[in-house]
């Protein structure tokens, strides 16, 4: 397992596989205080004959001249925002070689934020899945995945404990996602919420097919019904004794989507494992805020289903009824997500929650609107706002989206309350129209992070290839910010 530390001497006491060292504007080493100046000389020396700048991100690895280390990583770190710091360690993360036993960031900031973010960054950054990779597998005798003991020189107590509940959660998203759909289907991703819960002292409660059906859950139902492995409502709770609030957590959880009988094109299937990271997401946020003790109740709903063709599944112009009695008439079975949240949102509102915060891997429009790292929010205008704030503090990209009532008449059907798509313009608005419908009074917002979720491209900063746990800090400052409300 990964080890996460803070250590007060970096050059004698730790025989680093690495060294991390940060570089400003001006190509400068920057110091730190267990960093002698006879052992930065030579380093400088050949950071300057190499031409080497701090553009943030920018890395140089040199022999570990000086210094107990056998390699150095030098890293631009911009102005040193607590952003930059996390994304700089990232990627010097990547540049310590294969597996090596240990690293040590040595990297000044400027409060325990900053030095949160190097550690959590640089584990971040390192993450990879190897649970499938037979060449990994260890030897008779040997520890299975040893992994790499991180050490962040001059980092309190405080902000290494701060890093690893960050850390956990966003490593258990990525697990999750990343898993094969034929080993990740509802039944275990119920089971996995148990089995963790029970460990933090977190209530899980699932909803089987039977009180599924009992109840009048349509939607998750309707979307489930095509596949051999059937669907789950899942509700975790966190609730402190000293509670001073409550925030709902809905996660889209849509383990594979073949798009059913609305069949994608196979191109489109290859990360639809992806699906599910509204549910991984909400799940892992929720154990975060019992980690961390945070004085709020957090209750987080997993609407969890396969999307599969067959002879049971669903078809285009089916009507289904959700939960609390709306009528949908299904136009497109791959616009299945905001079915299942349907369910779960208007079971949320029966607590009475503060807020309740959808989050889902909802359409594709909206990496046609905001690209690959920005994702939207939509909702009642007080809640969309604070869900932006809380992620300019966490150092997540959102942005705030309108609901344009002028959109709402695509939704309108002539056989039901509603239909599922709206007009082909705006998906990402209408979408969130359709999600409105089920929140009553409840102040309310939408989180569309459909590409965030699932990184296709390289590696950046401490996004890596695959599921990246987008919107985790997020939600759990958004939380901790509604303690202190």
């Amino acid at each position: 397992m990964t080890s996460l530390n803070a250590t007060s001497d970096i050059v004698t006491s730790v025989q680093a596989d690495a060294l991390i060292l940060g570089v400003d504007a001006n190509g400068t080493i920057l110091s730190h205080p267990q960093l002698p100046a006879e052992a930065v000389t030579p380093l400088q020396a050949a950071a300057d004959l190499l031409g080497v700048k701090g553009k943030c991100c920018a890395t140089t690895v040199l022999p570990g001249t000086g210094t107990a280390a056998r390699r150095i990583v030098l890293v631009g770190v911009g102005e040193a925002t607590a952003r930059e710091l996390r994304e700089a360690a990232g990627t010097a993360a990547r540049c310590c070689g294969d597996d090596p036993d240990s690293v040590v960031v040595a990297i000044p900031a400027a409060d325990d934020a900053g030095y949160t973010a190097l550690a959590e960054g640089a584990v971040l950054g390192a993450y990879t899945f190897r649970d499938y990779k037979t060449s990994a597998e260890p030897a008779e005798g040997e520890e299975p995945w040893p992994g790499t003991a991180w050490h962040v020189a001059g980092a309190s107590d405080a902000a290494i404990e701060r890093a690893s509940i960050l850390v956990a959660a966003i490593a258990g998203v990525r697990d999750l996602v990343n898993t094969p759909p034929r080993d990740m289907f509802p039944g275990a991703v119920a089971g996995i919420a148990q089995d963790i819960g029970s460990q933090l002292g977190v209530q899980v409660e699932v909803w089987e097919p039977e009180r599924l059906a009992q109840e009048g859950f349509g939607g998750i139902l309707g979307v489930g019904m095509g596949s051999a492995r059937l669907p789950r409502l899942v509700k975790v709770q966190w609730k402190p004794e000293d509670s001073k609030g409550h925030v709902a957590l809905v996660g889209k959880g849509i383990t594979f989507d073949t798009g059913g009988i609305s069949l994608k094109p196979p191109k489109g299937m290859e990360t639809m494992k992806s699906d599910m990271s509204g549910s991984a997401v909400v799940l892992h946020t929720t154990f975060a805020a019992a980690r961390a003790q945070v004085p709020v109740t957090v209750t987080a709903w997993l609407c969890l289903a396969e999307n599969m063709p067959s002879g049971t599944a669903q078809r285009p112009s089916d009507v289904i009824k959700i939960y609390g009695g709306k009528t949908v008439e299904v136009m497109n079975t791959d616009a299945e997500g905001r079915l299942v949240m349907a369910d779960g949102l208007a079971k949320a509102i029966e607590e009475n929650p503060d807020i309740v915060l959808d989050v889902a891997t909802l359409t594709g429009a909206q990496g046609v609107a905001l690209g690959s790292r920005t994702s939207g929010v939509m909702g009642d205008e007080a809640v969309r706002t604070s869900v932006v704030e809380a992620a300019d503090r966490a150092g997540e990209d959102f942005w705030p989206m309108p609901l344009p009532g002028h959109l709402r008449a695509g939704l309108d059907s002539q056989v039901a309350d509603l239909k599922n798509i709206g007009d082909p313009m705006g998906g990402m608005l209408s979408a969130g129209l359709f999600l409105k419908e089920f929140v009553g009074d409840t102040p309310w917002a939408h989180l569309d992070i459909a590409r965030p979720a699932f990184n296709e491209g390289s590696p950046w900063g401490w996004t890596v290839k695959g599921a990246t746990g987008h919107s985790v800090r997020t939600l759990l400052e958004l939380i901790e910010n509604h303690a202190q409300a």
